[in-house]
């Protein structure tokens, strides 16, 4: 557990927070900060083939220590931090022997980590939390991640006596922007599959996400002093509120949950003359997915035959899909890790992903990859949190993913 804390810890204190509105890869510069020490440590774990490329994407290989035949596995976690929250200036609080108490994050603030707001603390009486001060996220998406794979490798290097395969390790740059993967060079990773770490709480197992789209409402209006506005006037700002309320308050994400999908508004912008609204959709069902996208440029139809042509105009693209349709033609690899899980003690709790991963676009790359738990909760925010003993159990279920298919169960 020291070891991995100290890496976390480590990590977190770099500010790695990615930039949608950048089209440069990796978006932010001060990703390649984190890149080049993970390059470093990559090779002074003795991996082979270590590369941190223009694009801020590191590899490496740790080869087979045995002559059976056996997979190449692959593990991958993503460096940037979301951009919802502030990411700089990390400063983590660790609560040994939690007993259940309200966590005064910033007693100045009145910030309050409660089991009464979150009372999956709860479950964690008697552990080790880490803990933000309150005015950052803690960043264990998915530095927690980073620092387990690691962990792992330095376990089976110090133990050379535990035969395993050979291992590929990745880091990608923007996995929260939705491009982790885009210029992630699969064909020369070369591994037989792989697994996100990039889970939620202790357990999960994911080889299902939801189906993304964003889009962007533009709306024109016409500006004319209010004095004079009469008949002329049109309120960009209007228009656009009653085309967010003609969507289903129902399908909003504050009143979702599982496998139902939602429309978000992510961003709102206006004046009386223009006003821009972006929305992202998300659905596991591909139909309803598909339904969702029509259900807007419908919206848009209709207000344009109601305001004038060309008032709303809709820009819409797919992010990703669900990675289910890949992965369940590879049922062995879920089996693999869920058996993993069971020998460190861990109940697997496999459940659609709410959210996206690298590994879906993996999956269609042709690198199957379902995602394996952090440890981690409410991420991207200031009441973020990780147990340490959950962090210590992903890194035993990395080693076991690799023991037992080298048969040394």
């Amino acid at each position: 557990m020291e070891k991995v804390l100290k890496r976390f810890l480590e990590y977190i204190k770099v500010d790695t927070q990615s930039d949608p509105k950048s089209r440069n890869c990796p978006s932010t510069d001060k990703q390649f900060n984190l890149a080049k020490l993970l390059e470093k440590e990559l090779n002074d774990l003795k991996l082979e083939s270590v590369s941190l490329d223009e694009n801020g994407y590191v590899t490496g290989v740790m080869p087979a220590n045995s002559n059976k035949p056996m997979p190449t596995i692959g593990f991958i976690s993503h460096m940037d931090t979301s951009s919802d929250f502030c990411g700089k200036d990390v400063n983590a609080q660790i609560i040994e022997n939690y007993q259940g108490e309200a966590i005064f994050l910033n007693k100045e603030k009145n910030i309050i980590l409660s089991p009464t707001d979150f009372p999956e603390l709860n479950d964690y009486i008697g552990q080790t939390l880490i803990t933000t001060d309150g005015t950052t996220l803690l960043g264990a998406d998915d530095k927690a991640g980073i620092a387990e794979i690691l962990t792992a490798l330095e376990y089976l290097n110090e133990h050379p006596e535990i035969e395993h395969g050979t291992i590929k390790v990745g880091f990608t740059p923007d996995e929260e922007i939705g491009r982790g993967a885009d210029k992630f060079d699969v064909k020369t990773f070369d591994a037989d599959f792989a697994y996100t770490i990039d889970g939620g709480q202790i357990g999960e197992l994911e080889y299902e996400n939801f189906n993304a789209a964003y889009a962007k409402i533009l709306v024109q209006g016409r500006n004319v002093h209010p004095g004079y506005a009469k008949d002329k006037m049109i309120n960009s700002i209007i228009i656009a509120s009653e085309f967010n309320d003609t969507l289903p308050v129902n399908e909003r994400p504050e009143y979702t949950e599982g496998y139902e999908g939602f429309y978000h508004i992510v961003g709102f912008d206006g004046s009386v003359e223009k006003t821009e609204i972006e929305y992202i959709i998300r659905d596991h069902n591909q139909e309803k997915f598909e339904y969702k996208k029509q259900f807007i440029q419908q919206i848009a139809d209709f207000m344009n035959k109601k305001y004038g042509e060309n008032t709303i105009v809709v820009e819409m693209k797919d992010q990703y899909y669900n990675m289910r349709e890949k992965l369940e033609k590879e049922m062995h690899i879920i089996k693999l890790a869920e058996k993993a899980m069971l020998q460190a003690g861990v109940e697997p709790l496999i459940k659609p992903i709410r959210g996206g991963t690298d590994g879906s676009k993996l999956s269609f790359m042709g690198l199957p990859c379902p995602n394996i738990f952090t440890g981690g909760h409410n991420f991207h925010g200031k009441f973020e949190f990780v147990p340490l003993e959950s962090m210590q159990k992903a890194v035993e279920v990395i080693v076991n993913i690799c023991t037992i298919t080298a048969g040394d169960e």
